[in-house]
């Protein structure tokens, strides 16, 4: 008998507190080529299944996170080097309800796990301990002393309130206040206005030199106990900034303990991935998109400049040091120049898509997926499992990175999949970054509503609590959300924006509007050409970053293709006559993928060798005006002519008939002073 191939998946009723449906567990395990393998207690008593299962060297999946821990420490023992996956189905399903019910549930839960992740990108930091704490009083100092054995720090007081000066300056005591600050853990710059030393003479309080503005000092880390406002937006992620109320002793102990540990060379996830040459931020100093510019709550996006030259860049420019991984520049970046790294689209996408076909493949069907992330999400759905009724058998669990990297990609394949609903989860109070999901909700709701897949209740919708049984309250009316339309099996491929039209177009039927109007800024639509103002310059098809602008080499025409249309904007920005506007919307039809004609004129033949150039009309055009304008150098209808020449026969009519381009009227007499002189000579004598 030949031996079996393929990953084993394990499957605990973890002492027979959940219900296992076997007939859809093995459905959907046969259906990826999975042998499923059930437990009572996995982790205990039937340990040896487990360790049997790491001998066949195959990629082992357990339907338990509980005890991942030891389940890891069991194979590295054993010297396994077969993959190990683990999922939880017991909180996300079997404790539940309705968990006897959530049979196709734990198979695209299974089904997702199966999805491989790829290694986690890594930045760099590093940091000597060089610190600048920032105070207004005797605290500052204080908190220093405790940091001095560790830390090479120096204090920076406002000099509002009067502070006695130490008997010994173990570290610089300036005065200052800091007008601004950039970097990031091991790299700040900060410019200090009012910047003085004190007088060594100073005795009941410090005595402060005379004051300069704009002084400048580099740190690895700052610790601002002022109390005033911080020095950068959503300060809380700006790595290497610690700030605490001091009139706050709590947090003030926090930031000095966690100031002690920034010494040494640190590793922080890249959380998202730049392709400059995609980016439609600008070209030829027009500005474009500046869709992840307006929603960057870190400032970690800035228009793109060349520090040797300073030269403005076509692109923007991402700091990976400052990004805090919200994933908002990801969620609405219409080219693709940005994608979420952790994971990437194309593995989000896959779990995403494997939930739902393994859902359906073990028998389920109008499944709502939920939207969540590890550290708000995974707590209220355990909570509400273990204290709740737990998640409905239909609700379908995936978890994300941060919940504000949802793209249009995500949430429109989830519905072309087989969703009949998406949940997102989100704290009560909005993290930062979040503005971009919520479009992406809007363009997704305004689509559905278009093809007329539109509810009762929102398809797709926030759910903000940090209540379990809120979450559950708010679960329950998704349960009515139904289908209606066949699911599509279309594979992930190509970039978020390539994937957001294919489910889109697998969700259009024969019944829907072929256009569909979008809200502003979605990342799909028309720019309209006012055909009877458009001169033929091209100057569009220069900036146009994804080609939907082209020129025909072969005649004066222009050419566009909707499908390519990110509505950047840069087009419009760029087009001398204004006669570009963008009208967001999808169409479906076919032409919308192939180049339409938007303007084309007869060209102009060189009166010489026929040659075509130009356009007719541009070249009147010319004409009219500089016959108007009275110059002498076409006051002659023969240099008019040279116009309807092409440019190499127009230079060599140049030539021959000997025009100077810089010469100009006869210049009238001048008069010397000998003339002026002879003249006064030659007068009759009164």
């Amino acid at each position: 008998m030949s031996e079996r191939v393929g990953p084993i998946t394990f499957v605990c009723s973890c002492e027979d507190t959940m219900v296992l449906d076997a007939r859809a567990l093995a459905r959907g395990c046969a259906a990826r080529g999975t042998e499923l393998r059930t437990a009572e207690q996995l982790c205990r008593a039937q340990l040896d299944r487990f360790l049997g299962a790491l001998g066949e060297d195959r990629p082992v999946t357990v339907a338990c996170t509980q005890e991942a821990p030891l389940f890891a420490q069991e194979a590295a023992a054993a010297g396994s080097t077969a993959p190990l996956a683990f999922v939880n189905i017991r909180e996300q399903a079997g404790w539940a309800r309705e968990g006897a019910a959530a049979g196709p549930k734990m198979a695209g839960l299974l089904a997702a796990a199966a999805v491989p992740l790829p290694p986690t990108p890594l930045v760099p930091l590093r940091s000597e301990g060089v610190t600048l704490v920032l105070g207004r009083d005797a605290g500052a100092i204080a908190a220093a002393e405790r940091l001095a054995d560790r830390l090479d720090l120096t204090v920076l007081l406002t000099g509002v309130e009067p502070v006695s000066p130490a008997r010994a300056a173990a570290f610089p005591v300036l005065r200052g206040r800091a007008r601004t600050a950039t970097g990031w853990l091991g790299n700040f710059d900060v410019v200090v206005d009012g910047y003085a030393a004190p007088s060594p003479a100073s005795r009941e309080a410090y005595r402060w030199g005379p004051p300069r503005d704009g002084a400048a000092s580099r740190c690895d880390i700052i610790l601002d106990l002022t109390g005033g406002a911080p020095l950068f937006p959503t300060h809380a992620v700006r790595q290497g900034y610690l700030r605490a109320d001091p009139g706050d002793p709590a947090a003030v102990e926090a930031a000095i303990a966690a100031a002690a540990g920034l010494v040494g060379e640190f590793d922080k996830p890249r959380f998202v991935t730049f392709e400059a040459g995609l980016c439609a931020h600008g070209r030829n100093r027009r500005t474009g998109c500046t869709r992840c510019l307006d929603l960057c709550p870190t400032g970690a996006i800035a228009p793109g400049k060349d520090g040797a030259t300073g030269r403005t860049l076509d692109h923007v420019l991402i700091s990976a040091e400052i990004c805090a991984g919200c994933g908002a520049c990801a969620a609405v970046c219409p080219t693709g120049a940005v994608t979420y790294a952790l994971p990437p689209p194309a593995t989000t996408l896959a779990r995403l898509r494997a939930l739902l076909l393994g859902f359906a493949e073990a028998g389920g069907r109008d499944a709502v997926v939920l939207l969540h992330d590890a550290a708000h999400g995974e707590p209220l759905i355990d909570a509400l499992a273990r204290h709740g009724e737990g998640l409905p058998a239909r609700v379908l669990p995936l978890r994300l990175n941060e919940v504000a990297q949802a793209d249009l990609a995500i949430l429109a394949a989830a519905f072309a999949w087989g969703a009949a609903g998406v949940r997102v989860l989100l704290p009560a109070r909005r993290g930062h970054g979040t503005e971009g999901l919520f479009r992406n909700l809007d363009y997704l709701g305004a689509a559905l509503e278009g093809l007329g897949l539109a509810a009762a209740l929102p398809r797709a919708a926030a759910v903000e609590t940090d209540d379990p049984f809120t979450l559950g309250e708010a679960l329950a009316p998704a349960m009515a959300l139904r289908t209606g339309w066949a699911a599509a099996q279309f594979l992930p491929l190509g970039a978020p924006r390539e994937v957001a039209v294919r489910a889109l177009r697998a969700l259009h039927h024969p019944a829907a509007p072929a256009v569909v109007p979008m809200p502003a800024q979605a990342p799909f639509g028309l720019a309209r050409v006012a055909a009877g103002g458009c001169t033929l310059c091209l100057a569009c098809t220069m900036v146009c970053p994804t080609g939907a602008f082209s020129a025909n080499p072969e005649t004066p025409e222009l050419r566009f293709v909707e499908d390519a249309c990110v509505q950047c904007g840069l087009c419009a920005a760029t087009c001398p006559e204004k006669v570009i506007t963008l009208e967001p919307r999808l169409n479906f039809a076919a032409e919308a993928a192939q180049p339409v004609v938007v303007k084309a004129e007869p060209p102009a033949r060189c009166t010489i060798c026929a040659k075509a150039f130009g356009t007719r009309s541009s070249i009147d055009r010319v004409k009219a005006r500089l016959s108007a304008s009275g110059h002498w150098m076409f006051a002659d209808p023969a240099r008019l002519a040279v116009l309807e020449m092409c440019e190499d026969c127009r230079a060599i009519e140049a030539t021959r008939s000997q025009v100077d381009p810089y010469a100009g009227p006869p210049r009238p007499a001048v008069k010397t002073t000998e003339d002026w002189l002879r003249e006064a000579a030659s007068r009759p004598k009164e």
